[in-house]
């Protein structure tokens, strides 16, 4: 089978949607194929450092944002380790990622926060986009089923079932960035990652969900390798790809990429089945496996 560099039109482009480690690793994948493939990152986190800073500072979240762009670094360098530096020990800093910080000030010395990303990537010599889903604040929330609203990411991880409904308050347009890259994507891609709180979020931006209602490209779920913690893991995949189709306006997914058979969807999406898992970690994709049946994907017709 020819390889996907033989292939891959020097106009052909790929968008990958989500957040945290499962972005990163599909980004971290794809990106010998560099300005071709644009990450569109949920910036609505609010646990950890991000969280922290974000409840003194204000903002968008860039902890998602950092982590995909430290799994893009390929050659090591000073800049490198200052980024991905996280504080110990039990003062005001402790726990805190250098990385984030750093953010933070350049978007706060940026005209936008995009142009933070922009820098930084120039810095760390990441060529893959990386753009925000929005460069609002926002915040994730969920309705349970007994109707009451609850607020933030931590809050929706915590739910003891599945919610009834996320939605994102305030509501905010999404990178003009973002959806231009969609527009002109060849192929979208969502996942892997956290189902609610990474996936999720940017279709529920009207903007996004719209692009995506209309894109011409395929659009490509990829499955996680082990069952998630908290809500997400009593969601069916069948629920998980009826979620994406509704605040797709009705949108439907063209493929599948699993590591099993999935022969009770066999009748309604293309299926890809392909070894994905790392050798070292078995509910981490291997970067190699995931290109090679993304690459398949992209060269079938």
């Amino acid at each position: 089978m020819p390889t996907f560099t033989e292939n891959l039109s020097s106009e052909t482009k790929i968008v990958a949607i989500g957040g945290g480690h499962g972005l990163g690793r599909i980004l971290s994948a794809l990106s010998d194929y560099g300005e071709n493939v644009t990450g569109i990152v949920t910036t609505t986190d609010n646990g950890g450092s991000t969280g922290r800073i974000r409840a003194c500072q204000g903002g968008i979240a860039w902890g998602d944002t950092r982590n995909c762009i430290n799994q893009l670094v390929t050659e090591p360098s000073v800049g490198s380790m200052i980024f991905e530096y996280r504080f110990e020990g039990t003062g005001e800093l402790s726990g805190h990622n250098l990385g984030n910080l750093m953010l933070k000030a350049l978007d706060n010395l940026s005209i936008r926060p995009l142009d933070a990303i922009h820098m930084i990537r120039d810095m760390l010599k990441v060529k893959t986009h990386i753009v925000p889903m929005s460069e609002h604040p926002a915040d994730l929330a969920a309705e349970t089923q007994q109707g009451e609203i609850i607020n933030g990411e931590t809050s929706v991880d915590e739910l003891d079932s599945i919610p009834r409904r996320l939605l994102v308050e305030p509501t905010v347009p999404a990178t003009e960035e973002a959806i231009s890259a969609i527009e002109l994507a060849d192929i979208i891609l969502l996942g892997p990652g956290s189902f609610l709180t990474s996936v999720m979020p940017p279709l529920l931006l009207k903007d996004i969900a719209h692009a995506l209602n209309i894109t011409r490209a395929k659009i490509v779920f990829i499955t996680n390798l082990d069952k998630e913690p908290g809500p997400a893991g009593m969601m069916s995949l069948t629920d998980m790809l009826n979620w994406c189709e509704r605040s797709m306006e009705g949108r439907k997914i063209d493929w599948v990429l699993a590591d099993k058979p999935l022969t009770e969807l066999e009748t309604n999406y293309n299926i890809h089945v392909a070894e994905l898992a790392s050798s070292h970690h078995q509910w981490r994709h291997d970067r190699n496996k995931l290109k090679q049946a993304v690459e398949r994907i992209i060269m079938t017709g």
